[in-house]
């Protein structure tokens, strides 16, 4: 069995289409899929009906924006139901939030002499959840920066100047709106967080006391030492461990889907919840 709970699809800042990307992930050896894309669940139909024609298990997932302790945390749900009217409405106000952020992004990369953005990265996501990559993305096309890990090094990240602090949902909006869709609720890679250890313990204190359940232990470009970090908080805090590549297409070529580092034999995964 091969597992990956954590992709992206066109519906947000992935490249590929659901469809695509469950064809994929089925050449590349995955059994066990979940998409989740951010904040919205509009891929998720058609990637379980290409995976039910594959024989892959699907679950279906999103990724939640949160703000705690002045930082931004992704909190992955996993076996949600799309339909739920909690979920829904927390949906909703996020993607209002994208909006208002997206804006402002706009404006200032317009005082930086990047014209119409906001406009081309509208346009770059459709339908699609606007997310930073569509700006970076919008950028790299139109020859100012390039390649987009640059755009987000050199402007879009926190003092820079198309960066926008935004207040997403609170820790315990997100795990309540997971909860509420039936799902259970995973701290997206943990070791992208730039917190110090006694912080990275009280936010998973705080996740399982609002009943978080789980924790990404194994993630694409994870050192073998972070896997056994994260092994050991996910024991110590009484978590299960998820795995997940994060993939967004084949324009990043640090997560390839299907790649992933075995599970620590230690600790408990969430797939058991699954199978």
């Amino acid at each position: 069995m091969r597992y990956d709970f954590h992709t992206h699809t066109n519906a947000s800042d992935g490249r590929l289409s659901p469809q695509a990307l469950v064809n994929y992930a089925h050449e590349c050896g995955v059994t066990m899929l979940a998409v989740t894309d951010h904040d919205t669940t509009a891929g998720l139909e058609e990637a379980r009906q290409v995976s039910e024609s594959l024989n892959v298990q699907f679950i279906n997932g999103i990724e939640l924006s949160v703000s705690w302790s002045n930082t931004v945390i992704h909190v992955i749900g996993l076996n949600i139901d799309p339909e739920s009217i909690p979920l829904m409405n927390g949906i909703q106000t996020l993607e209002s939030l994208r909006e208002e952020r997206a804006m402002k992004i706009g404006e200032l990369l317009h005082k930086h002499g990047i014209d119409n953005a906001y406009q081309g990265a509208k346009a770059l996501a459709g339908e699609a959840t606007l997310t930073r990559s569509h700006f970076a993305q919008y950028m790299v096309e139109k020859g100012y920066v390039k390649d987009i890990s640059k755009v987000f090094k050199h402007y879009l990240v926190r003092g820079k100047p198309g960066y926008v602090a935004t207040q997403w949902a609170s820790l315990e909006q997100a795990v309540n709106w997971i909860h509420s869709a039936g799902g259970i609720a995973v701290i997206a890679h943990p070791h992208r967080y730039r917190i110090g250890t006694a912080v990275m313990d009280k936010l998973l204190d705080e996740f399982r006391q609002l009943g978080g359940q789980a924790i990404e232990v194994v993630c694409s470009n994870m050192e073998p030492k972070q896997i056994s970090r994260f092994a050991r908080l996910s024991q110590r805090f009484g978590l299960m461990a998820s795995t997940g590549s994060d993939y967004h297409g084949p324009h990043q070529n640090w997560n390839g889907i299907g790649q992933l580092a075995d599970m620590p034999e230690s600790v408990k995964p969430v797939w058991t919840c699954f199978e």
